[in-house]
């Protein structure tokens, strides 16, 4: 990345800052902000400004983004309201992903000509996960039910690290399958040791780092922001470590963002506040990633556009979530209006793309690779426009739905009947 490229994105970044609220009110969010930027500004047939994919730094900023956002959100993951209320998000995560990833791989392999079955796995495995950044209008709606908004941030949350020692088995295993130097066939046990690695090193740092933050506030020994300091040093030493003991930093990062959040004593740390910093570096590397995406992987979509890899995307952020979702929901007694609206609020996003930029790295642009990358970001993109501009018409709709259904004050609606309160 040159220069003049960082110097641009840095005021992006200012711009979005100062408008975000803004543009929020017409349902433009950063992500399709930056992506059309991305396009237009560093478009390798066209754009001014000049984008080195091969760079080991774009491939580092990529990776460390997904791995802060991981630990940020699973951090913040409310253990004891989960044991209270775990069947809504323990159904879509048990039952309603690994659906969608077989479901999401099975059409791919139907529709993809020439998709080899692991790479078919990759596709299902990459869309799967959701982002509920593309979504925060939503879970910030306070005329939303509660339960309705934590369950689709806890999912999107929770779904991008469960998929990733899948993803990481797909590419070894696509890679083996096209006799990429450095893979073999045993690649694919490897990303096996690879997840055992991360978990041991996630739970080493998160606990650790949790004792350490908790013990250092209790005596008075850290200064002001040290907590802060200290959640972003966890944050990327899991990372880091886990990569450089070949284990997979996604997995260590997220196990170390539950571990952390569970362990730390919050009557001494507020774990919102401790998370602040590594969240707040992890959206605006976000910003940049997403820069990266309209530059790099909204060419790939478009220059091999074809009917079948738009119905695939279409098909994706419709049946392939939806599907599942109702699947999984069966007999909770949930009301048909909400499994709709989670249904269709499954925003594909971050993950999504990092794990297509890993491709990219893995595997280079070949062209048995190409129809994967294209499908994995005609669906983002069309999740990035279609998701941003419905969240605000539709979240309004069901949070009219709910209030026409408490017609009696004392009446609670069936997603919300005792078993399944919102109160904290």
């Amino acid at each position: 990345m040159t220069e003049g490229t960082f110097a641009v994105l840095a005021l992006l970044v200012l711009a979005w800052a100062v408008t975000s609220d803004l543009l929020a009110r017409v349902n433009i969010n950063g992500p399709l902000v930056f992506s059309v930027a991305g396009y237009t500004l560093a478009n390798p047939d066209w754009g001014p400004l000049s984008v080195d994919f091969e760079a080991p730094s774009i491939h580092v900023i990529a990776e460390l983004t997904l791995a802060l956002l991981l630990f940020s959100d699973a951090s913040r993951v409310n253990v004891a309201r989960l044991k209270r209320d775990i069947r809504f998000p323990a159904r879509l995560l048990g039952i309603g992903l690994p659906l969608s990833v077989v479901l999401g791989s099975l059409l791919a392999a139907w529709l993809l000509d020439d998709l080899s079955w692991a790479l078919a796995g990759f596709v299902g495995a990459t869309l799967a996960p959701t982002d509920a950044a593309l979504s925060a209008q939503l879970i910030n709606d306070d005329r939303i039910p509660v339960r309705v908004r934590t369950v689709l941030n806890v999912e999107s949350g929770l779904n991008d690290g469960i998929v990733t020692p899948i993803v990481a088995f797909t590419l070894a295993v696509a890679a083996s399958q096209l006799e990429i130097a450095g893979h073999d066939e045993s690649s694919g046990g490897g990303a096996l040791l690879e997840l055992a690695v991360g978990v041991a090193i996630g739970l080493a740092i998160g606990l650790g780092s949790a004792f350490l933050i908790t013990l250092g506030s209790r005596r008075h020994w850290i200064i002001e922001g040290g907590r802060r300091l200290g959640t972003l040093g966890a944050a990327l030493g899991s990372f880091a470590l886990a990569v450089a003991l070949d284990g997979n930093g996604f997995i260590a990062a997220f196990v170390a963002g539950i571990a952390f959040g569970a362990a730390l004593d919050d009557e001494i740390v507020d774990v919102e506040n401790a998370g602040e910093l590594p969240e707040l570096l992890g959206e605006i590397l976000a910003l940049v990633v997403w820069f990266l995406f309209g530059a790099v992987l909204v060419p790939v979509a478009f220059n091999n556009f074809g009917v079948a890899i738009l119905v695939y995307a279409l098909l994706s952020l419709t049946v392939v979530r939806m599907v599942p979702v109702a699947l999984s929901l069966l007999g909770t007694g949930i009301d048909r209006g909400t499994v709709l609206f989670v249904g269709w609020f499954g925003p594909r996003g971050l993950a999504s793309v990092v794990f297509a930029l890993l491709a990219v790295e893995e595997l280079g642009e070949t062209q048995l690779v190409v129809p994967a990358l294209a499908a994995v970001s005609l669906t983002v993109l069309l999740s990035v426009v279609l998701h941003g501009i419905s969240a605000g018409p539709l979240g309004s709709r069901y949070a009219h739905f709910e209030h026409g259904q408490m017609k009696d004050p004392g009446e609670v609606p069936r997603s919300r009947r005792p078993g399944h309160t919102d109160r904290e």
